[in-house]
């Protein structure tokens, strides 16, 4: 097991290595393998990739992402400057069914409502936005439709997790009931965790998962 000391500095290291965070107002806590992320960004892109780069680094076990977004006078924008703007920046991406979604902005921070077929169209919409000026964050509410799943749905998604070179599919465990999928078992970081849940939102017919998934880094070492 890594010493905290050890992992906070390898995060700290990874935050610094990243071109796309100012991390001078970035700090970072480390319990057990838990880590608090808590400072100020100057935008909401900044708070998501400093998150990203927390996932990477081997040893984490958990993240609390504290990090506010304060903005520069500069990039400050009205509620209605920054609706226009995603409202604008959903059209223009392909993969979003633009017409389905509404956007609501309070204080900066966008809320995303509405109901579309597939998850990746969920994904692309808050993708959309991310690096709108003046974005402070996001609430992403857009549901899927419910569709018929297939019979033989645990075998799909468990055959697509064997696929991925990223997971160790003999740790997860899959159990389906109606359109809600679990997960169970150890992986060993927490990018991998949210690597199964991304392979599980993809197979049609879910519609919500249940990620009980523990990090636990020492099976990196067969302990």
């Amino acid at each position: 097991m890594r010493t905290d000391t050890a992992l906070r500095n390898d995060i700290m290291a990874e935050l610094n290595w990243d071109p796309s965070i100012r991390h001078e107002d970035i700090a970072v806590a480390v319990h057990g393998g838990v880590i608090t992320l808590a400072g100020t960004v100057n935008t909401y892109a900044q708070r998501y990739a400093a998150e990203r780069a927390a996932e990477r680094v081997t040893g984490v076990r958990a993240i609390a992402n504290d990090l506010i977004v304060k903005l520069p006078g500069a990039m400050v924008r009205s509620d209605a400057d920054l609706a226009h703007a995603a409202v604008n920046a959903l059209q223009w991406d392909t993969q979003v069914p633009a017409d389905q979604i509404t956007v609501m902005v309070t204080d900066g921070m966008v809320t995303l409502d509405g109901m579309v077929d597939e998850y990746y169209q969920r994904t692309a919409a808050e993708r959309a936005i991310r690096q709108l000026t003046g974005l402070k964050g996001v609430v992403n509410q857009i549901r899927l439709r419910l569709v018929a799943a297939p019979a033989d749905i645990k075998q799909r998604i468990h055959t697509s997790l064997v696929r991925h070179a990223a997971l160790d599919a003999d740790q997860i465990d899959v159990q389906v009931r109606g359109s809600c999928v679990t997960l169970s078992g150890i992986v060993a970081s927490v990018a991998e965790r949210r690597n199964a849940e991304a392979v599980v939102w993809n197979a049609r017919g879910v519609t919500s998962v249940v990620n009980d998934i523990t990090v636990s880094p020492l099976i990196l070492t067969g302990v």
